[in-house]
């Protein structure tokens, strides 16, 4: 890890240098390439990658990891230790647990709950308002 004027940098799994910026609403790390509003708490060890877009009032809480390209609606809670995957679409006021993980691609609906410990599948979707209790949610 290097810091430069604010800046702090890591080399990726693909050995390319990515950088990012303390936000200033939590202190957590946002590419400087992603779409994070002010209102948006990211707090320290969560992470928003390049291209990643976030909707106003979420909250990614510590271990949090907003994946390339992920998109989050408005008001998402995101708890400890979550991984969106890259291209994945969350929908507004959803809720994810502890330890979820959201495969590449894959598309969670609107006001959905997820428990803690779901993994949902690459390229699955989980339909809007529901609850998910199952360890793996891998249809559409």
């Amino acid at each position: 890890m290097v810091r430069r004027r604010g800046r702090i940098e890591f080399e990726n799994d693909r050995g390319e240098i990515v950088h990012y910026a303390r936000h200033e609403n939590g202190g957590g790390l946002v590419s400087p390439k992603a779409d994070v509003p002010h209102d948006v708490v990211v707090v320290p060890g969560a992470y928003v990658e390049a291209g990643a877009r976030i909707g106003g009032g979420t909250r990614l809480k510590a271990g949090g990891w907003i994946d390339e390209n992920a998109h989050l609606g408005r008001d998402v809670q995101v708890s400890e230790n979550v991984h969106v995957g890259p291209d994945a679409r969350i929908g507004d006021l959803v809720k994810l647990g502890r330890g979820v993980r959201i495969g590449a691609g894959a598309v969670v609906g609107a006001n959905a709950r997820l428990e803690d410990d779901v993994h949902v599948a690459p390229g699955a979707t989980v339909r809007p308002g529901v609850l998910v209790r199952s360890s793996v949610v891998t249809a559409a």
